[in-house]
């Protein structure tokens, strides 16, 4: 490890978090997709291959971006959105559906998919980011600060909601954080919360009206999902993800062999094979009834760590728009983190949350690391430039 690390620039507790949970990821995934196997054949070979070619795309895309000036991430901030917007009309109407929605766009002749939400996320904080340096002294004039700020948000929450609810309240949440870091008034922000939720009553109350339209394909799932959330004892059926994940959770502390601090062991949980995905949405059930809640404790230290690295080196930066990105991923890599250990412990509905760096690669995966190396580029280059000065200072 110590050699590997000569080789990567930036926070070095940074760099072996993601590279220890990369590596772990590996040993998770193929114990945990005992369902996928079932339920669409193959081999667990066959998935483990796909989840290293994944990872194998993961490091190169974090490496090469890790040694690139953060000045660039700016400047393709604006290019970027507008990809991210294309990207999530076209998915929109041309997406491959999987479990009923359809947020997978198919890439030609290899055979892989990623999900555009995945990408408009980072867009979405890096364009925001550069919106709020720029219109800093603006904020208070609706026309020539406030909306062009928020308008990212509106415009990327807009476009996921169709399909997926939960992400697109945790981009409208971030964009939100996003908002109150860059010193917008409250009253705006209210204003903001006012009418993302206005918006969103009257859009699914033309959906109840006006069937035919069918703008959110998915609202009778989602209603389902929290109303058997808050009558869960008479929904049995409907209920099962979440009781099997509650219960592997509750399996994962019950060996006597090991007074229940290290779980079942590694491929030797039980209920794992009766979770949909518990190699992603349920990926902390399976970890805890295997791990057991010692390693599960570890596990929310290693997120928070890496919460706290990277914030600190966004609130190091003596560049605005540098803090804003390192604060805007931090927040998203634990609040999807957070998500998932919610909704398998029982306190969140079933949403599609699935644990960042951990789970069996695909989209987040990729956009994950790389927007993991943007904060190692920041760092770099922080770190170039207190060299510098401490050289200057010896001569």
């Amino acid at each position: 490890m110590q050699n590997l690390l000569t080789y990567l620039k930036g926070d070095r507790v940074i760099w072996m978090i993601t590279l220890i949970m990369l590596a772990f990821s590996m040993v998770s995934v193929f114990s945990y997709i005992d369902i996928l196997v079932k339920t669409q054949g193959g081999s667990p070979l066959k998935y483990l291959f796909k989840h290293m070619m994944y990872i194998g795309i993961s490091g190169f895309v974090m490496y090469w971006v890790h040694l690139k000036d953060p000045k660039y991430f700016s400047q393709i901030s604006k290019f970027a959105f507008y990809v991210a917007v294309a990207l999530l009309i076209f998915t929109m109407f041309f997406g491959t559906k999987v479990n009923d929605a359809g947020r997978w766009v198919r890439i030609p002749f290899v055979g892989l998919t990623f999900q555009s939400s995945d990408f408009a996320k980072l867009a979405m904080i890096l364009y925001m980011s550069r919106l709020l340096v720029k219109k800093k002294d603006l904020l208070n004039n609706w026309k020539e600060g406030f909306i062009p700020v928020v308008a990212p948000v509106v415009i990327i929450s807009g476009l996921i909601l169709k399909d997926n609810f939960s992400t697109a309240v945790i981009v409208f949440g971030l964009g939100f954080i996003l908002l109150f870091l860059g010193r917008v008034p409250f009253s705006k922000l209210f204003t903001t919360i006012g009418a993302g939720i206005a918006i969103l009553f009257l859009i699914v109350m033309i959906h109840k009206a006006i069937p035919e339209l069918n703008m959110l394909p998915r609202y009778e799932t989602w209603e389902n999902r929290i109303l058997n959330k808050i009558d869960d004892s008479s929904n049995v059926i409907a209920n099962a993800q979440a009781m099997n994940a509650k219960l592997a959770i509750f399996n994962g502390r019950i060996t006597s062999e090991n007074f229940g601090i290290v779980g079942q062991g590694i491929g030797d949980g039980e209920l794992k094979g009766f979770l949909p995905e518990a190699y992603a949405d349920f990926y902390y059930a399976s970890f805890v009834e295997e791990m057991g809640p010692f390693w599960a404790f570890v596990l929310i230290m290693a997120y928070l760590i890496l919460l706290f690295r990277i914030m600190k080196i966004g609130l190091a930066s003596d560049n605005l728009f540098e803090t804003f990105v390192c604060i805007g991923v931090g927040t998203l890599i634990l609040i999807q983190a957070t998500v998932n250990m919610l909704v398998c412990t029982g306190i969140f509905p079933v949403t599609g949350q699935n644990m960042p760096l951990l789970a069996m690669g695909g989209s987040a995966l990729v956009v994950t690391t790389l927007a993991i190396g943007m904060v190692q580029a920041i760092a770099h280059q922080q770190n170039m430039r207190k060299a510098k000065l401490a050289e200057n200072n010896m001569k």
